[in-house]
């Protein structure tokens, strides 16, 4: 009895400094977005009272939420949660800066991207239902994909060169297909490759995902496409570990990808400047030099959000948003968020070991993968140390369809982790 009294003691102690931890880190991350918020708000002796309001409700919304999830449903593990509240505040604060507008636009994006990483995480509760979904979401998805690339080249045209974009109401907002169809990538196979026990069978899994990177390569979003492929072989080498079979594929896709640059030479023209940047530094290097002198100008503590020279070249809060946080937030702020993108993947790979199901495990390491693969082609490429392929940094770079892609990753992530579903596994949270 003594014992048993002891235990259950310690376990209070042991909820009681989870529930202090999650306070204290909710409270840092408040006092750090109300620091942010400020040059934002007061900015030339103007009071911007809007974007206050949306900076504030921002704020109280990341408190209930977690709150509710605690106290009504019993969520225990809010790291990821953590992660993306930090990454989508300086996001939203640095697209603020530029375009006062725009911050209801990622407001908006944010608040889709969390109903469809709780809408998601609810719906692979159930193995079984994700089992049942696969095929039709795989044919779904190609044929949307196709659809869009058709409906792009034929009426609305291209944008920047590429495919890739649905305008909606004369430019009142645009869609990216492809951020939405890496969702169903990760989804389609996981859920694949969980029952399948050969490695011959991975190239049932082959023809869906050439297929998407085929469609990517039309629309001329070649890191899109490279962001697929590197998915696909996780997937892949997770299911089988069959290294044959990976060093195959990779080197089809090498004879591949010769082949499309000797027929179509100008996919070879887009990647001319790699490592030449400043040799082109007012025509196809102008970006990547700005980048990179307005970066390191920033040093330590940055200039001051508001302060940057980076935001008034284009794509500076998409594309080369990284820059300006080195910029604006100095290069602590930018090392944060390098690292937690490590944290990501060591999380991802610590759940996946004691996930329940391989499906979980497969479906977290290659959506964790994904994301820290994206997130070194976006800030390798503007610093000239990769080509430039114009892929978005999750959850900081503007844009809607790239948030509610980022936290539907999460939702995959988070699902491997035991503690998301305690009465499904019995586990003692």
């Amino acid at each position: 009895m003594a014992n048993l009294t002891k235990s259950r003691r310690a376990m209070l102690r042991q909820r009681k400094y989870r529930y202090v931890d999650r306070g204290f880190i909710l409270l840092l991350l408040t006092v750090f977005q109300l620091v942010c918020a400020v040059p934002v708000v007061f900015e030339d002796g103007n009071f911007y009272w809007k974007n206050g309001a949306m900076f504030l409700g921002y704020i109280v919304f990341e408190w209930l939420y977690v709150a509710v999830m605690h106290l009504a449903l019993k969520k225990v593990n809010f790291e990821l949660e953590f992660i993306a509240f930090f990454l989508s505040g300086i996001g939203m604060t640095l697209g603020a800066s530029v375009s006062k507008s725009a911050q209801l636009k990622q407001l908006v994006a944010i608040a889709l991207g969390i109903i469809v990483y709780d809408i998601l995480l609810w719906y692979l509760k159930d193995v079984r239902r994700v089992m049942a979904v696969r095929l039709p979401l795989a044919v779904l998805s190609l044929a949307g994909l196709a659809g869009a690339f058709v409906y792009i080249r034929f009426v609305t045209g291209a944008i920047n060169g590429a495919y890739n974009w649905i305008v909606v109401g004369h430019g009142l907002f645009s869609i990216q297909p492809s951020e939405f169809v890496k969702i169903a990538f990760i989804f389609v196979g996981a859920a694949t490759l969980d029952k399948l026990l050969t490695s011959k069978n991975i190239y049932l899994y082959l023809f869906y995902a050439m297929g998407c990177i085929g469609v990517l390569f039309l629309m001329k979003d070649f890191g899109t496409a490279l962001i697929f492929f590197f998915a696909f072989l996780v997937i892949a080498f997770m299911r089988s570990g069959d290294v044959r079979t990976i060093l195959f594929v990779c080197v089809a896709a090498v004879i591949g990808a010769v082949l499309i640059v000797y027929f179509k030479p100008y996919v070879a023209a887009r990647f001319a400047v790699y490592r030449h940047v400043w040799e082109h530094v007012d025509t196809s290097g102008y970006q990547q030099v700005r980048t990179l002198i307005y970066a390191v100008s920033g040093g330590l503590q940055g200039l001051g959000i508001g302060n940057g020279r980076l935001r008034y070249v284009a794509a500076s809060t998409t594309d080369l948003v990284f820059g300006m946080v080195c910029e604006e937030m100095g290069i602590i702020i930018a090392f944060a968020v390098v690292i937690t993108f490590a944290v990501i993947a060591l999380y991802a790979v610590r759940c996946a070991r004691t996930a329940p199901s391989s499906f979980y495990a497969i479906a977290a390491c290659a959506a964790a993968a994904l994301l820290l693969f994206q997130t070194s082609l976006n800030i390798f490429g503007i610093t000239d140390l990769l080509p430039l392929t114009g892929v978005t940094l999750p959850f900081v770079s503007q844009g809607g369809s790239s948030m509610i892609c980022s936290w539907a990753l999460f939702a995959f992530i988070k699902a491997a982790d035991i503690r998301t579903y305690p009465k499904l596994f019995k586990v003692n949270a």
